[in-house]
């Protein structure tokens, strides 16, 4: 029975292969095997029964260095884009959030990037307010967060929705490779 090794070594682009033969203890077959020696330049055969096969140097082509690189450019820090108030800043998330702010929860949600089921557990829109903007680095407190959303429930999804939007478009994603 014969195993054999493989050991890889990496010089910068050229990997460099050696493979050694090794036989089992009471293994002794006399099949010849063949090998390039790099000495000589020419295919040689040798004896299974030596401890090692030379095998070439082998030399892949490389593709260089590949390199992924995500770059996200937002604006971080002050207050939120728009007002609370600012009811005009977006006329279709007005009248959504004016008659359905339910479903405005669920769009806010998936661009949150959250289940959709989200907005069905209490407390979740308080959450994802927290964490716009805790992710954008808006100023505020939880305190002021928990008033907004629970007071102010319409108003408070609208604000959240025009921030992502905004956010959202200022986002550049950059993949180098």
């Amino acid at each position: 029975m014969e195993d054999t090794t493989a050991i890889v070594t990496t010089d910068h682009c050229a990997p460099v292969t050696k493979a050694a033969k090794q036989q089992a203890p009471g293994d002794e077959e006399d099949e010849e095997a063949g090998g390039w020696d790099i000495g000589t330049e020419s295919w040689n055969t040798q004896s299974a029964a030596s401890a090692v096969m030379k095998l070439p140097v082998l030399t892949q082509p490389g593709l260089g260095v590949t390199t992924t690189t995500v770059t996200t450019i937002t604006q971080t820090g002050g207050d939120w884009s728009s007002s609370l108030f600012n009811v005009c800043g977006d006329r279709s998330t007005c009248l959504l959030g004016a008659f359905v702010p339910c479903c405005l929860d669920l769009s806010l949600a998936h661009q949150y990037g959250e289940c959709l089921c989200l907005p069905l557990l209490p407390g979740s829109t308080f959450a994802m307010r927290v964490g716009i903007r805790e992710r954008y680095k808006i100023q505020g407190s939880v305190c002021e967060d928990w008033t907004t959303v629970y007071c102010c429930y319409p108003l408070a999804i609208c604000q959240m929705i025009r921030e992502m939007k905004r956010r959202m478009k200022s986002q550049t994603y950059k993949m180098d490779g």
